[in-house]
Parts: C-alpha cells; structure tokens; sequence
C-alpha cells in the first residue's frame, strides 16, 4: 500500500540529499515521514539481537522510547506502512513488565508517573487507530491503559498540594517531593480517552477530578497558561511559570476529548477555547506560525534545551492533531499552524553527511547542527509535525461502540509492587469486592475506586 502511496513522490526525495517536502501533496509528506522514520529507527536497538526490547541506547530514557512508539503508531495510520510494526508490538509488549502495567523492573530508577503516561498513551493510540490486536496470551492494549489508570489512581493524595500525584513512582528517586503537570495531565488525558472509547464515565469523573485540581493548585491559571509544577513541601505554590510545549498540548488534548466525550458541553469548549489560545507563546518568536520551545530554545547557558526537552514539540504537535479530531472547530487554528512548521522543520532536516539529519531550530531554513544531546529528540519532534498535517485525512478515532477491537481486563493494574509504600499488593492483594470492573461496569469501578482512595489515605504500611 505504502509504494503506491509514495510512488509519484519518490522522486522528490531522492532528487537532491536533502528532504523536500510539498505540504500540498500528501504523498510529499508521507514520504519525508517515511525517510524521518527510518532515520529513529537507524538509532534503535531494540529489534536487535542481544538487545531490549523497547529500548533505545543510551543515553535515551525510557519514557522517549514509549513516545517513539506512540508517534509510530500514528505513522501507521497516517501512511499504511507495516513495516516497523513487528518493532513496535514487540517492544510495547517487552515493556509492559511482568504485571502488564508499564512498570517492567529493569525501569524503577527511571519510572515516573509521566514515564508510564507516555507508555499508556501509546496503547491507547493502538486501540484507538484499530492498530493490529497482540495475541489473546499477550497483554491488550486497553487493558494495559486501564492497568496504567488504576495503578496511577491509587497514588492520588490529598495530605499534599491537595490532591494530585507526585511527579516519580518510587520514593528514592530524585523528583518525588514534586508534583508536575506533564504526569497529572497525562492521567487526565488517559482517563479522558478511556471514557471516550468505554463509554464509562467513572473515567471521566476522574478526568475531571483531575483537570480541576490543576486550576486549584495554580498549574493551569485563569488565562489557561499551563505551567510545569511545584514541590510538595511548599504545598506545590512554588509553582515553576516555565511554559512546556508538551505540557500545553497534554492538556489541551485532554480538554478536546472531554469535549468530545460530553457531546460538546460549553465547559469543556470553554476550556478547549482557552488552552488552544494560549498556545500563542509557542508560535511568536523567530518566525511566525513556527512552533518554539520558548522554554530554553535560543539559550546559549545551562538553560539551553536537553536531550529530553528537544523532543516535547512534537507531542504538542500530537496533541494538536488529536484535538482537531476531538473538536473539528479547532482545525481552522490549528492546521495552518501545523503546515507551517512542518514546512520548516522539513527544512531544518538537510545537515549530517546524509543531508537529512535534523536539527533543532525550525526558525532557520538550514540546519543548525545541534547534534551534540543525540538526534533523536528533534527527529522525532519533525516527524510528529510533519506527520499530523494530514489530521484531516484520517477517522476519527475508534471507540468500543464504533469498530475499536481492543479488550479490557477486569484485572488491570491489581497486583505488582505499588513502590510508594502506600501498599504492596503482592502482601495485601485487592479482594473481589474491591476489584476494578471491566470497562464498561461503572458500579464497579467507582466502587473499587473509591476503596482505593481510601486505602491511600489509612492503609500505609
């Protein structure tokens, strides 16, 4: 499917060493993603003999593979080509961990609540976009995102900041004393789609627990400006103003689908409508309309963008496409954004010997060079933004109600090391009457969430 797709653009790529892309031509476009992503799969290592699964080299984390995927997924959709399909289900299911949570034990110094995020949101991309089922021995996608939802629910804790989660899982690793946006929106944005596809609004219930937390502790402020965090020991109102790309996108995708999932309740575009205007600061420097890391990019100090930071545009790119099919009023805002920067960042990937390498900064029409944090990052972020320009082009995503696939478990998330010490369900197993629903059992799963809450708060051991 994928040669007839790219055929008559074939040429435009091969012509000269660098990309050139037609933003008006589809088959353009497929093609630059086609060369970006084999460009992160010549990094990969996973599919390699003697390798993991599911793992880049170092010195990329894991939570970036799991970004990786999801963008992978979307490729998929987006162009028809299988071929990186076996990497990508192989590593997912590598990395879901014994317990079929996302929290495989060769991660515990790197596992954060937003490290898990990304992972689930890669599963719930594949049951989403009706990507091909694993196995029925194998852990299923949406059962993995309900596993990772329930899991995350049982760290909610009001004794600081007033609800909300810490940013890390485990309590050695640096982090734990603060609470941040990109791992509580990430879990609004996960049981905003969960409730979309199950049609269970337990989920949204929490969901927007969740999103009004965040405007309580002052994390998203009344001009919908989303900000990154604060510690817990100042009760989280050292709030860092730094505005992260991804940060905004998380939570605007979030919005979108509730939105969608309340059939359009004037709330949710309220908020949709103000989160979506507030993405100005993200296209004003340099050049306009070009996405900008206004956070660090541009910065020659201590504060220049790091290897993780290089990559956040393309999840605000992600969560742009994901929000125009959520809300399709978005799109006159939101593709003209898109197509520009694609335009550019295409530009920006004409450096290395190759004259197709990526670098950073898509307000010049030549590549930087900035290949000293690795080239992953900003290879991913270019695909992304090339990639989501034909948004359009594509279903609206599947839910269980219209063609999705993808199973539930009434068991997801109820045993393994909770590793906040909160409770060690191994020792303390969750009995029958406490158990989570399957997706569609709402009684259930309010009930057992509930109980979950409640043992955070009384049944520390």
């Amino acid at each position: 499917m994928l040669t007839t797709l790219l055929l008559g653009a074939q040429t435009i790529v091969n012509s000269v060493a660098a990309l050139e892309m037609n933003i008006d031509d589809p088959a353009s476009v497929k093609s630059v993603a086609q060369v970006l992503t084999n460009n992160i799969m010549g990094i990969y290592t996973g599919n390699k003999t003697g390798d993991t699964p599911g793992r880049f080299p170092a010195p990329y984390y894991w939570w970036e593979a799991g970004a990786v995927m999801g963008a992978l997924i979307d490729y998929w959709a987006y162009t028809g080509d299988e071929g990186h399909n076996p990497a990508v289900t192989q590593g997912m299911l590598h990395q879901t961990g014994d317990d079929r949570n996302f929290e495989p034990s060769n991660v515990t110094r790197e596992l954060g609540n937003d490290d898990q995020g990304f992972w689930a949101i890669a599963a719930m991309t594949a049951a989403e976009r009706g990507y091909p089922d694993p196995p029925e021995d194998q852990p299923q996608w949406l059962a993995l995102v309900q596993a990772v939802f329930v899991r995350q629910t049982m760290r909610w804790e009001d004794e600081h900041c007033g609800g909300g989660m810490r940013w890390q899982v485990v309590s050695f690793n640096a982090g734990w004393n603060y609470k941040n946006t990109v791992s509580n929106g990430l879990y609004f944005q996960i049981a905003a789609r969960l409730a979309r596809y199950t049609g269970n609004d337990t989920y949204a219930i929490h969901a927007e627990k969740m999103y009004d937390w965040l405007e309580k502790v002052g994390f998203v402020n009344s001009e919908y400006k989303v900000f990154d965090g604060g510690h817990i020991e100042k009760g989280c109102q050292d709030i860092s103003r730094n505005q992260w790309t991804y940060n905004a996108g998380i939570v605007l995708a979030g919005a979108a689908t509730m939105y969608n999932y309340t059939n359009g309740a004037e709330k949710w575009r309220i908020r949709t409508q103000g989160l979506l205007d507030a993405l100005e600061v993200f296209f004003v420097w340099g050049r306009p309309e070009v996405m900008y890391e206004v956070a660090c990019e541009g910065r020659t100090d201590q504060w220049k963008c790091n290897r993780d930071q290089r990559s956040f545009r393309g999840y605000l790119a992600r969560f742009m496409a994901q929000t125009v099919q959520m809300a399709p009023w978005t799109a006159d805002y939101i593709v003209p954004k898109l197509r520009t920067t694609a335009a550019a960042a295409a530009r920006q990937c004409n450096g290395g010997d190759d004259g197709k390498t990526c670098g950073m900064t898509w307000t010049r029409d030549d590549c930087d060079g900035s290949f000293e944090q690795g080239i992953l990052g900003q290879t991913l972020s270019a695909l992304e933004v090339v990639q989501n320009t034909l948004v359009q082009s594509l279903p609206e995503p599947k839910t269980a109600a219209t063609g999705g696939t993808s199973k539930g478990d009434p068991d997801a998330g109820l045993t393994g090391q909770n590793f906040t010490e909160f409770r060690d369900l191994d020792k303390d197993p969750i009995t029958t009457g406490e158990k989570v629903g399957a997706a569609f059992l709402t009684i259930v799963l309010t009930a057992v969430l509930a109980a979950l809450a409640w043992f955070m708060v009384t049944d520390k051991v």
